[in-house]
């Protein structure tokens, strides 16, 4: 019986993982309550049920409560409190080479890494450009010239990259 109170506790832990309600947890918690009983008295089932039921009782109604209100509190903490996506929407940052559309991407330098990058626009944007981040699709990052000038000429893009592909210095 032992091993039977073990199984359940782990599935309702599995349950309560995908759902965050806080009826399954409790639940684990008096199947493992009851895994001790059975490991002293094997044949008390009764008395393993009600101790199961009892703790899951109790964790339901008097500690539920106050773990799934801490727990689901939408109040912002800051950049950790939007999410990740949240928290880069909004950066201004430097593009580090050409971007463009989704089939000519660049980089942009956010947070000290090196981030991919496609133009909002479709046009694409030169190198040493300050830019906003204004969504993010995935782990690519959309973005909009900041002062809004006109698109770069062709063969400034051109003179922005290197051929390896190593940026260039800007003044």
């Amino acid at each position: 019986m032992v091993l039977a109170w073990l199984v359940l506790g782990v599935v309702l832990l599995a349950i309560e993982m995908r759902h965050f309600a806080f009826y399954a947890l409790f639940g684990a918690a008096g199947c493992f309550a009851a895994t001790l009983v059975a490991a002293v008295a094997p044949s008390a089932i009764p008395a393993q049920v009600a101790v199961a039921v009892a703790v899951a009782v109790v964790g339901i109604l008097a500690v539920r409560p106050l773990v799934s209100r801490r727990f689901h509190q939408h109040e912002d903490h800051g950049p950790l409190g939007r999410g990740v996506a949240g928290t880069l929407v909004g950066e201004e940052v430097l593009t580090l080479d050409v971007v463009g559309d989704l089939h000519c991407t660049g980089h942009v330098r956010l947070a000290g890494e090196r981030w991919l990058a496609t133009s909002g626009s479709g046009t694409p944007i030169p190198s040493g450009t300050k830019v906003l981040v204004t969504a993010v699709q995935g782990t690519t990052l959309v973005v909009w010239p900041v002062d809004g000038g006109p698109p770069a000429l062709p063969e400034q893009l051109a003179n922005d990259q290197s051929p390896d592909g190593a940026d260039k210095e800007h003044p």
